[in-house]
C-alpha cells in the first residue's frame, strides 16, 4: 500500500472513532485484533445500508423473499459444502519478522504494483497526447505496457495453476523468484507454504464428554440452500425465485487487516437466485447488471467501480465475477456474483438423503435448480461508503472542514435542529423542540444547542448530516426556518410547513430506489 493510501485509511479510521462510527473492540483491554464495534453513528449508517439493500432486493422483487437462518448448523452441512475438506488459504510465515501472510495475497499485491506501472504509463501518455489519446490502441501497442501485461498474465496463470493443483511448493518458488519481501521487515526469509483451514470450531453439548464439534458458519449461503424446499413450498414459489439473507459469518483469516476490510467476524448480504438449468448464464449477466446499478445509484463515483472476471473458477462455479471498488488501498473486491450451478443443492441431497428438487408443472418434470449468487460484504460496503464520503475541504474564507458527504438517505442523521440561542427565555429551544418532535416521525434527527452555530455546523458536517435547520428570532415571528445544505453550504429560508417535503425529496429511500 502506498504511503498516501495508508495515511488516508488511517485518517478514515481515526475519524470513524472520533465521531462514533467504529471503535476497536474491547478497547479498555487493549483491543482484539481485527475486531471492531459499530458506535452510535456507525450502527445507524450500517442499518441504512442494510435497509437499502433489503428494499432493493426483496421489497422491489415479487419473486425474492428473505430468511434469517441460524449461525449454528448441523456439522454435515459443512462436509457437504466442501468447507471441511477444502476451505483453506495458502499460509506463509516470514522467519525474521514472525509475521504471517496469505501467500496468494502477497503475489496479488505484487501484481497490483505492476498494474500501477501500466497506469503510470497511461497517465503520462494522456498528458502528452491530450484529446488525441487513444487508450485502447496505447494499451495494445506500447512496449512497456505489453511487457508488464505479459508479466501479469504469466504470474496469474502460474498462481492459478498452483492453487488449483495444490502445488504449494511452486507458489513459494514464485514468491522467491519475484523477490517478494515481507512488507514489515523487508526480509525474504520465508517458510514453506501451508494450507490453513479458515473455519472456527466449537463444541455443542451440556457436558464435555458428549460434546459435538460444530462450526461457526463461514458463509450465510448454506442456510439458504438447506431451506430451499421449506421456502419454496410454504411460499408457493415458482422458478425463477430468490432467497435473501443478511447475517454474520466467521472466518479465521490468516491475516485480517486494512481496518474493517478484512475481519474474522463480518456480515454478509446475500441472495441466492434459483433458476432453470441452462438459463443460469443469462441470469448471471442480468444480476451483474442489476448489482452494479444498485451500487452506482448511491453516487459514490462511477469510476470507483469495475468488474473483475475470475480466471480460476471455484469447483462449484461455471461463471464468476467481482465488483471491485476503489478503496483507499486500491481496487478490491466488494461484491461477488457467481453462477454456482447445481453443486450446493446436489451436495446436500447426497449428504442428507433428502430430495431438493423443484417440480416444473409446465414441463411436467422435477429437477435440481441452478443457482446464481450475489454476495456483498456489509462491512466492506460500509467502508466503501465511508471512504468515498470522507472529504477535507478548504472553504472560500480560508477555513478548513472535514465533512462526510454521505448519500443523504444513508446518513446517520438526516437533519439536525439547532436553536440559535440556548437560553430558555429566548423561546428558541422550545420552538426548536416542537419542530424536532414533528420531524422525528419521518427522519432520524439530532438536537444540538451547545456552542456557537458555526461549531455546531462543523460537528454535523463531520458525521455527515445532510441538512441543518436553524431556529432563530425570525422563526417566532413568521414561522420560517433556515435549512443549510451540507455539501454546497447554501442556506434557504422556508416555512416550517414546507420542511418535511423538502427533506423527503432527497433523504428518503424512495429517491434511491427510483434510480434502479
Amino acid at each position: 500500500m502506498a504511503q498516501n493510501e495508508d495515511n488516508l485509511l488511517k485518517k478514515i479510521a481515526s475519524h470513524a472513532k472520533e465521531y462514533g462510527f467504529i471503535f476497536p473492540s474491547s478497547e479498555i483491554y487493549d483491543g482484539l485484533g481485527a475486531a471492531y464495534d459499530y458506535g452510535q453513528n456507525g450502527v445507524e449508517l450500517k442499518n441504512s445500508i442494510k435497509q437499502y439493500w433489503w428494499k432493493a432486493m426483496v421489497q422491489m422483487h415479487e419473486n425474492i423473499v428473505g430468511i434469517d437462518a441460524s449461525i449454528f448448523m448441523h456439522p454435515t452441512t459443512w462436509k457437504a459444502s466442501g468447507h471441511v475438506d477444502a476451505f483453506n488459504d495458502p499460509m506463509i510465515d516470514n522467519k525474521d519478522s514472525k509475521k504471517r501472510y496469505r501467500a496468494d495475497v502477497l503475489i496479488e499485491e505484487y501484481i497490483a504494483k505492476v498494474e500501477a506501472k501500466i497506469q503510470k504509463e497511461v497517465t503520462k501518455a494522456e498528458k502528452r497526447f491530450g484529446d488525441a489519446f487513444d487508450k485502447e490502441q496505447f494499451l495494445a501497442t506500447n512496449p512497456n505496457v505489453l511487457r508488464n501485461q505479459s508479466k501479469i498474465d504469466s504470474i496469474n496463470e502460474r498462481l492459478g495453476n498452483g492453487l488449483e493443483n495444490g502445488d504449494l511448493a511452486d507458489i513459494k518458488a514464485l514468491i522467491e523468484e519475484l523477490g517478494i519481501a515481507d512488507p514489515v521487515s523487508g526480509s525474504k526469509n520465508w517458510t514453506d507454504v501451508r494450507q490453513f483451514n479458515l473455519m472456527f470450531s466449537t463444541e455443542m453439548g451440556s457436558v464435555a464428554e458428549d460434546a459435538n464439534k460444530i462450526y461457526l458458519r463461514p458463509e450465510t449461503a448454506q442456510g439458504i440452500f438447506v431451506n430451499f424446499l421449506n421456502v419454496q413450498k410454504t411460499g408457493r414459489m415458482k422458478i425463477p425465485f430468490g432467497i435473501a439473507q443478511i447475517g454474520k459469518a466467521f472466518r479465521n483469516e490468516i491475516i485480517a487487516r486494512q481496518f474493517i476490510f478484512r475481519m474474522r467476524e463480518f456480515e454478509q448480504m446475500e441472495m441466492q437466485y434459483f433458476v432453470k438449468p441452462g438459463e443460469e448464464i443469462e441470469w448471471y449477466q442480468t444480476w451483474k447488471a442489476k448489482r452494479i446499478a444498485w451500487h452506482k445509484s448511491l453516487g459514490l463515483g462511477e469510476d470507483n467501480y469495475r468488474f473483475h472476471d475470475h480466471l480460476n473458477l471455484a469447483h462449484y462455479a461455471n461463471a464468476a465475477a467481482d465488483i471491485q471498488f476503489n478503496f483507499p488501498m486500491g481496487f478490491k473486491e466488494l461484491e461477488g456474483i457467481h453462477s454456482r450451478t447445481d453443486f450446493d443443492l446436489k451436495a446436500h441431497e447426497e449428504h442428507s438423503g433428502k430430495k431438493l428438487q423443484f417440480f416444473d408443472t409446465v414441463e411436467n418434470k422435477a429437477y435440481v435448480p441452478y443457482v446464481v449468487e450475489t454476495s456483498l460484504g456489509l462491512d466492506r460496503m460500509f467502508l466503501a461508503v465511508l471512504s468515498s464520503a470522507y472529504t477535507e475541504e478548504t472553504l472560500e474564507d480560508g477555513s478548513e472542514r472535514t465533512v462526510l458527504k454521505l448519500p443523504a438517505p444513508l446518513a446517520p442523521y438526516h437533519v439536525a435542529v439547532l436553536p440559535l440561542l440556548k437560553k430558555v427565555e429566548s423561546g428558541l429551544p422550545a420552538k426548536a423542540r416542537e419542530i424536532l418532535t414533528e420531524l422525528q416521525f419521518d427522519f432520524n434527527c439530532q438536537y444540538d444547542e451547545k456552542d456557537a452555530i458555526g461549531k455546531r455546523y462543523r460537528r454535523q458536517d463531520a458525521i455527515g448530516t445532510p441538512y441543518c435547520i436553524t431556529v432563530d428570532h425570525q422563526t417566532l415571528e413568521d414561522n420560517t426556518v433556515t435549512i443549510r445544505d451540507r455539501d454546497d453550504l447554501s442556506q434557504i429560508r422556508v416555512s416550517i410547513d414546507e420542511v418535511k417535503g423538502k427533506l423527503k425529496e432527497t433523504t428518503s429511500m424512495e429517491s434511491l430506489l427510483r434510480k434502479l
